[in-house]
């Protein structure tokens, strides 16, 4: 059969069936339907995509030792180079980076090692002593006979 002969507005007026049991739809309520299905399907995809977009990133609150501006700074600074790392910023007074990245890309422990090789503890780890001795006399511990008070 012709696909113009079964689309055509006179046979579905006349309820002519193409199929047993199926009566021909006019175009325009056909082009609704898959229109309708379109969106339905877009809007799905978009939820779905949201969802698993959220749960692929972490926050995180890591404890520092970090004493100055220099050394938010120089951490913050160090995070925006760390594979992952979406975003970080340093509370000076209470000493808490926080940092949001992306799960797979990094981990809090890659994060807190990163934090160790500039020189300062994060969380449980211990600094690396070498990257200590490297930083300004203000970014060092109050107690070390190396620190100096910004004025």
């Amino acid at each position: 059969m012709n696909l113009a002969y079964l689309l055509s507005p006179d046979l579905h007026e006349q309820n002519i069936h193409a199929s047993p049991g199926r009566p021909i739809r006019n175009n325009s309520v056909r082009l609704k339907s898959t229109i309708m299905l379109f969106w339905i399907f877009v809007i799905g995809q978009a939820a779905l995509l949201a969802q698993s977009g959220e749960s692929k990133m972490v926050r995180s609150k890591i404890q520092t030792t970090a004493q100055c501006g220099m050394c938010k700074e120089r951490i913050e600074t160090a995070m925006a180079f760390e594979k992952g790392v979406k975003s970080s910023s340093l509370d000076l007074d209470t000493k808490i980076l926080s940092v949001e990245y992306k799960r797979g890309k990094t981990s809090d422990e890659a994060i807190r090692k990163a934090i160790t090789k500039l020189g300062y503890d994060a969380d449980a780890m211990k600094k690396d002593e070498k990257a200590y001795a490297k930083l300004p006399g203000c970014c060092k511990m109050p107690d070390d006979p190396d620190y100096v008070k910004h004025e």
